[in-house]
Formats: C-alpha cells, structure tokens, sequence
C-alpha cells in the first residue's frame, strides 16, 4: 500500500523516474479499487449508461487518479530513458499499448540519467519505508 501512496503524494510530479515496482503495485491496487468500487456501485444501484457499466462511484475514483497515474506512467518511462511523450503511445491500435506494456515492463536504466538518479540505487528505500510514518 506504501507504493500506491507513495504514488499519490506525487500526485503532479512529472518529473523524476519511477521504477517498476512503484509502477506494478500502483496499477495494481488501482485495479483492485476499481474493482471494489464497480462492485459498490452496482450493489448500490448507482450505474448509469446505456448498459449501466459506469458507476458513480468508479467515475469519481477514476477522474481523482487520473493525474497520479500519468504522472506515475511518465516517471517509469523516464526510469527507462525514454521522454514521456511516448505516453501518446496509447493511441495507437493494439500495437501502441502493447509496445507500452512491454516499455512499462522493461529494466530502468541503472545510471544516472537527464531525469535523476537510479530509484534502486543505495539508500533510495527508506522513502517508501517513512510513509504513513509522519
């Protein structure tokens, strides 16, 4: 869960390099949450749309992470030496998303690069150890 916060508290930071496990432990949990929250809504009877697929609930949830998780997807492409621009993958058919799973997926870069240090690198743990410590 300290991943997920983690996560959260960058709510707006673009900048900087994610590695894989902040990334997968994200996505993750978000999944989970979104999950749950289809759940709720439906047992609420509070879906809406032409098949009652959407919740209110999930619609919420979703919009209020939005942010995080672009922000979490550009820092793990920077981890791996790549701009974040290569976000606008996504919009590529098919071929885009998986190129991106597979770019998610990938070993960061374990040298310093134009966007920071390594986040494996020594002693760079102890953040995601302090919170929900403060």
């Amino acid at each position: 869960m300290n991943w997920y916060l983690k996560v959260l508290k960058q709510y707006v930071d673009f900048s900087g390099r994610a590695r894989r496990k902040e990334f997968w432990m994200f996505v993750l949990i978000n999944g989970l949450i979104t999950v749950g929250l289809r759940f709720l809504d439906r047992s609420l009877g509070t879906t809406f749309g032409d098949f009652n697929e959407d919740g209110i609930l999930e619609t919420i949830y979703s919009i209020a992470v939005l942010i995080p998780t672009l922000s979490v997807s550009v820092r793990r492409l920077h981890d791996i030496g790549k701009s974040g621009w290569y976000l606008l993958l996504m919009f590529l058919p098919i071929i885009g998303w998986i190129w991106l799973i597979v770019l998610y997926a990938s070993e960061g870069e374990y040298k310093i690069n134009k966007w920071g240090e390594n986040p494996k690198g020594f002693g760079n743990d102890t953040a995601i150890h302090q919170i929900g410590k403060e």
